[in-house]
């Protein structure tokens, strides 16, 4: 509680500031902050109470948007985990599979864009394999390191009691392997509401990076900048949750605490 009112205590200040030095530079380009909520409230929160006083543009674009960026981090997220435990038990295989990891992966996905048109087209699909092509390297690297990263001594023990390959996987390796997996999936999550934005401002009729060059376009400053604030909220609320799970999850870790830092 102490913590929240302290950082609530520093952007307050903050935004007085912005207000101020927007107000005073007169710019149309750079709205003040109170003009930017305003168009925000316009924009999102004039719907009637049976929609949660939401606008068609929150149902339109907005949950889209945020759709997308989970539908592709969660199959990144599973495709990362299974491979790169796989690979990361296997002594062989990474060997073989690296150097063609260290290539595809060098590849920045905005570039595929084209490709994945051309492959599935404007909509959601190009969209969604965009975001898993970026956000699966993170995780798939992060879960190889982990899964090799296991103690000699745990696995000699699992071994020397003859545990089933599955139980020593699922019972064994993914928990010692999962601290790095979560620094995988926080770094894929803040990737993928990247690829998000892009794939939208290219190739489609709906969303939040859609709406944002639409904004942008007919000069609506104060609307464009909202996106842009609403993107930030996005990014920042996606990633508190998945630091919630990630304490959860790794509470039997007694030093999480005094290495948990924001992505």
């Amino acid at each position: 509680m102490n913590d929240a009112l302290l950082r609530s205590a520093v952007l307050v200040p903050a935004l007085a500031a912005w207000e101020a030095a927007t107000r005073i530079g007169g710019s149309a380009f750079f709205p003040p902050p109170s003009t930017i909520a305003a168009a925000a409230a316009r924009l999102w929160f004039g719907g009637p109470a049976s929609r949660a006083f939401l606008t068609d543009t929150v149902y339109e674009d907005v949950l889209p948007s945020i759709g997308r960026v989970l539908g592709g981090w969660t199959i990144a997220a599973v495709l990362g985990v299974v491979g790169g435990v796989a690979l990361g038990r296997s002594r062989v295989a990474i060997d073989y599979v690296g150097p063609q990891f260290a290539f595809v992966r060098a590849i920045p996905p905005p570039t595929l864009i084209p490709v994945f048109l051309v492959l599935f087209g404007i909509g959601t699909t190009m969209q969604v394999a965009t975001i898993v092509f970026g956000a699966l390297w993170p995780v798939l690297l992060n879960a190889v390191d982990g899964a090799r990263s296991l103690d000699r001594v745990q696995e000699e023990t699992a071994r020397s009691l003859r545990t089933p390959l599955v139980h020593r996987t699922l019972l064994v390796v993914l928990p010692a392997a999962l601290p790095k997996i979560f620094a995988g999936l926080r770094l894929s999550l803040s990737i993928a509401v990247l690829l998000m934005v892009v794939s939208e401002l290219v190739g489609a009729a709906n969303g939040i990076g859609y709406e944002l060059m639409f904004a942008q376009r007919q000069f609506d400053f104060p609307v464009m900048w909202a996106w842009i604030a609403l993107l930030g909220f996005v990014g920042f609320g996606l990633n508190t949750l998945l630091l919630l799970v990630e304490r959860r999850v790794l509470r039997w870790q007694p030093t999480r605490e005094a290495t948990d830092v924001p992505a």
